[in-house]
């Protein structure tokens, strides 16, 4: 696990050790830097394969190519079999050694043999091309610019350290940013900077600057009929059971996040079965006892005899908060976000590596939003007309709602703001005219809306994968594990639980008692009744009280200065969202992502 960096035939090359520096939390380890003529590499590393060895940026034996490398490679033992058999020599123990031989070997075909969570980049010296891959999902992030030559890290903060790089605010991101509390690859809050899709591969060449991308792996489509429920659930349990195995290899200390969840808990009931030992386990306790889940994630500690650590979750303050959302390299408005960094943070005092249970309420249809399809809300005598004047002024925007059936009502409940001429949720309330024009509303949440299709509750299910879970959850824990050295692991995203479960009709995920019917069966199967024998309980933070309590002063002292930090948003409007939000009338999600927005904005000044 690390931090990439690279500038080809660029204008920053001197700011190179500034840029790397952005990123050093990301691996405190060691940090080297690699120059070649006018190509300059660098990485910062946290050491978990072969900490001895495989140092980065890695040369291959003939001088012919340098890769850097962000993440695990959990097949690389198998790979590295395939390797020495074609000839291949190794000189260390690391999955890094094998990505640089297997790129040799294989080339662009490389990303689709991996399986693990990745974003790396390989320049072939002779030939002078850069290709670079991003994994399936997207649990590790790529940035990168062709602006002039070629730059990429592995998150945006590295070019705010580069000397005289263009700030320009792309307000495609800020779009999809204001409507869904994280911005959607490829764009990023810098016009001249996007992120590589997940399950993409990238090839520069510098002879002419082109960037080509590919998919090298698409999401599969359910195919097929119902399969019989009991092999399905072995087929199940056996791929998570392999997929923990496979990424329990580490040769530091590992441990596991336990919410007390059935997600987490199958985790670390594969992991005990696995003989991980000592088997550390972590949860964050709340003073609230609404979001208290101490009780439940300790029985199932005791149950697989975990070595189990309850911290104590900090009293996030003003300070504490805004300090939170500066360690972001681009804002992200997940509430969670505070928490999960706190977390982060305890835990590791303790493990250099955790298994986390993310992805399962995307895989298994955990969500309620994912039965709610569009084919449930049929237009209604009048909707049609009704819409047609409130577009026009006739009816007030208040009723817009009411006048959305099918597609558009699942698109309108999934966003905060969107194109929509008026309304509580319109964006041309919150983005001064111009702002509004140059962020192309139409275009809200495209990728989701591709991806969904009918709206149906298979299609809805894949659009969550390269969107909600991608940008938002994922980029979460990364962001948050990363500020403070931390690598954590997803087995419920590994390869053999995605082969084994996105091809399966959606119907098999539901029973008498909702969504995610394979996992209850599992839990009830694996673990103490505290994990199952529940309502389900996510990662939840109570806004209002926070708003009306120590976050307040923090969030007021921005939002008054909202002018000179955001002259781009209407002040008056955001302003007055946060005031109904305060007395529980406005939504707090969308006054969190403005107050987000601006403690971002206040430390890194974009032009507009």
């Amino acid at each position: 696990m690390c931090g990439i960096l690279g500038l080809i035939a660029t204008p920053w090359q001197q700011s190179a050790q500034a840029a790397l520096a952005t990123i050093t939390p990301r691996g405190p380890d060691e940090q080297r830097l690699f120059v070649e003529r006018d190509a300059c590499f660098g990485n910062t590393r946290l050491a978990v394969i072969d900490p001895s060895g495989g140092h980065q940026p890695m040369r291959s034996s003939d001088g012919r190519y340098v890769l850097v490398h962000n993440g695990e490679i959990y097949n690389f033992r198998e790979l590295r079999g395939e390797l020495e058999a074609l000839g291949y020599a190794f000189a260390t123990r690391s999955d890094t050694e094998v990505l640089l031989h297997g790129y040799a070997a294989w080339g662009a075909k490389l990303p689709e043999r991996l399986d693990g969570m990745f974003a790396f980049a390989v320049w072939d010296i002779r030939e002078r091309v850069l290709f670079a891959a991003r994994d399936r999902l997207g649990v590790k992030p790529f940035f990168y610019s062709s602006r002039s030559g070629f730059a990429f890290a592995s998150t945006l903060a590295p070019f705010f350290a580069l000397r005289e790089f263009p700030r320009r605010l792309d307000y495609e991101a800020l779009r999809d940013y204001l409507a869904f509390q994280a911005c959607i690859a490829p764009h990023t809050f810098l016009t001249d900077v996007l992120q590589l899709p997940p399950a993409c591969r990238l090839e520069w060449r510098a002879p002419d600057g082109g960037v080509e991308i590919s998919r090298y792996w698409e999401i599969p489509r359910p195919a097929g009929p119902l399969p019989e429920r009991e092999p399905l659930l072995e087929r199940v349990d056996a791929a998570l059971r392999e997929s923990v195995r496979r990424q329990l290899v580490a040769d530091v200390p590992l441990g596991a996040f336990l919410s007390g969840g059935i997600d987490s808990s199958l985790m670390v009931r594969y992991m005990a079965e696995a003989g991980a030992r000592p088997l550390e386990t972590f949860t964050l306790a709340f003073a609230e006892q609404d979001f208290d889940e101490t009780a439940h994630a300790r029985a199932v500690a005791e149950a697989f005899g975990c070595r189990h650590h309850v911290l104590e979750a900090p009293a996030i303050d003003g300070p504490a908060f805004a300090a939170s959302i500066r360690t972001l390299d681009q804002p992200m408005a997940d509430p969670a976000y505070p928490m999960t960094n706190a977390l982060a943070k305890l835990t590791r005092s303790h493990v250099t590596v955790a298994i986390s249970g993310d992805g399962g309420d995307e895989l298994f249809a955990g969500y309620a939003r994912f039965a709610d399809e569009a084919g449930r809300h049929p237009a209604r005598v009048g909707q049609d007309a009704a819409r047609r004047l409130v577009d026009v002024g006739l009816l007030p925007g208040a009723l817009l709602r009411r006048t959305l059936h099918g597609r558009e009502l699942l698109h309108y409940r999934r966003v905060e703001v969107g194109p929509w001429s008026g309304g509580r949720k319109s964006l041309g309330r919150y983005l001064a005219p111009e702002a509004l024009a140059r962020s192309r509303p139409e275009a809200t949440l495209a990728l989701w809306r591709e991806l969904a299709g009918g709206m149906d509750t298979a299609s809805l299910m894949r659009a969550d994968l390269w969107t909600y879970l991608s940008e938002n959850c994922l980029a979460k824990t990364d962001r948050a594990s990363m500020a403070h050295g931390l690598e954590v692991r997803v087995p419920m995203l590994g390869n053999p639980v995605l082969e084994t479960v996105l091809g399966l009709p959606a119907a098999v995920h539901y029973d008498a008692g909702g969504g995610k019917a394979l996992l209850r069966e599992l839990a009830r199967r694996h673990l103490p009744a505290a994990a199952w024998k529940r309502e389900k309980h996510g990662f939840s933070v109570p806004l209002r009280g926070l708003f009306n309590g120590p976050w307040r002063e923090a969030a007021e002292s921005v939002l008054a200065r909202c002018e000179s930090l955001a002259p781009f948003l209407e002040a008056s409007a955001v302003r007055a969202l946060w005031n109904s939000a305060r007395t529980g009338r406005g939504s707090r999600r969308l006054a969190y992502t403005f107050v987000v927005l601006l403690l971002w904005l206040e430390r890194c000044r974009l032009e507009y």
